[in-house]
Order: C-alpha cells, then sequence, then structure tokens
C-alpha cells in the first residue's frame, strides 16, 4: 500500500523524535541533567538546535520525554507479567521479583536513579517525572496485581498500597542498592536469580492466605 504524503511526514516526524530522544538518553545518562546541554544533545542526535526546540521546547520537557519512553518500554515486562493469568502465584512472584531487580539493574534505571539523587534538590520538576513514569506506574501495577490476587484468594492482602511499597524495597535487597553505589556485588544471573527467589518465598509467607 503507497503512503500518503501525510503519513510519511508523521513517519519522519517520528523517526526523528526517536533520534533526539536516543541522543538525549546518552547525553543525560553520562553528564547528569545538569551537565547536560541543548547543545549536546543536538550534537549527539546528529540533529540542528532548531530541529531539536522543534520538538521539544525545554531540556526539562526532553527529559521527561526521555524518562517517559524509557519506562513506557522497560516496564512493559513487568505489566505483561501482571496481567498473565496463567502462572502460579508462586512462579508469578518469582517472575515479578527476578524481572523488577533486573529493570533496576539496567544501566538506564541506574543513571537516571543517580540523576535524580544529584539533581533533585536545585530541579524539583525531575522528582515528579521520576515518580509519575517509573516509581508510581510499577507501584500502580503492583497494586492492580496484588488486589487481583486477594479477590482470587491466592493472597491476602488487606492494604495493597502499602504491599506494593513492601514489594519494591524488598526487590533492592543484597544485589540493587550496592549495585547503584557502584559497591561490589554479584550482578550474575544465577545471583539475581537466588535473590529473587528469597524475596518471593518471603513476600510469600507474609500474605499467604491462611
Amino acid at each position: 500500500m503507497t503512503q500518503t504524503g501525510s503519513e510519511i511526514a508523521s513517519n519522519s516526524v517520528d523517526t526523528k523524535r526517536a533520534q533526539i530522544l536516543r541522543g538525549a538518553g546518552t547525553v543525560f545518562i553520562e553528564n547528569g541533567y545538569s551537565g547536560a546541554s541543548m547543545s549536546q544533545i543536538a550534537h549527539v542526535a546528529g540533529v540542528s538546535k532548531g530541529a531539536l526546540y522543534n520538538h521539544f521546547e525545554s531540556k526539562a520537557a526532553l527529559f521527561s520525554a526521555f524518562f517517559e519512553e524509557t519506562c513506557q518500554t522497560r516496564l512493559s515486562v513487568l505489566e505483561n507479567l501482571a496481567h498473565d493469568d496463567t502462572l502460579s502465584i508462586e512462579d508469578a512472584l518469582f517472575q515479578l521479583t527476578q524481572a523488577t531487580i533486573h529493570l533496576m539493574l539496567d544501566h538506564n534505571s541506574v543513571g537516571l536513579y543517580r540523576i535524580i539523587l544529584v539533581d533533585a534538590p536545585r530541579f524539583p520538576n525531575l522528582v515528579e517525572t521520576f515518580w509519575k513514569h517509573g516509581i508510581g506506574r510499577m507501584l500502580s501495577n503492583m497494586q492492580g496485581w496484588l488486589t487481583r490476587q486477594t479477590t482470587k484468594g491466592t493472597l491476602f492482602v488487606d492494604d495493597p498500597s502499602f504491599a506494593a511499597e513492601q514489594f519494591l524495597l524488598m526487590c533492592q535487597t543484597r544485589i540493587v542498592q550496592r549495585h547503584r553505589l557502584s559497591l561490589p556485588i554479584d550482578c550474575s544471573p544465577a545471583h539475581i536469580k537466588k535473590i529473587a527467589q528469597r524475596t518471593a518465598e518471603c513476600f510469600l509467607r507474609i500474605y499467604a492466605p491462611d
């Protein structure tokens, strides 16, 4: 099927936007938010500064778009698992735990976490972006899953909001926090699997129905 002129133009805009977001990601992760400039981003993305501002009116808008795009891609794995009704409660918890640990160890995730710690006091909008598209979305997804499991009777969770936060904190045990601080820690798949299994078992013992 032959594309219309408007479809071709739309595809071109989407391609350029994706190109800019890739370049922005590289610069933000390497230099932090305060250390990144629109000139640097335009250079790395291979676009003119004018083209950059045609797509994003400010560095804050560009960071927000990059963060949202990153979360959309990476959180889809967790969201798909949370809606997989074929898994037993044991398998579901283990896979959710393992996927969450892998997500938090991802290069971009660690880089973005460090950006928030360093730059949030001077740029409060970063915290809002981080919470809305990152942690807040993860908590909402987990809260929904816990509510559904309680309805089915596979778990008993009287406060899904609290339990969702508890789950995310438990997933940071042993590996994630040390890695964020660049401390030596075994991040091999085998070790992640071991920690994920223990974490899932602990969480299940807390919320298993009587």
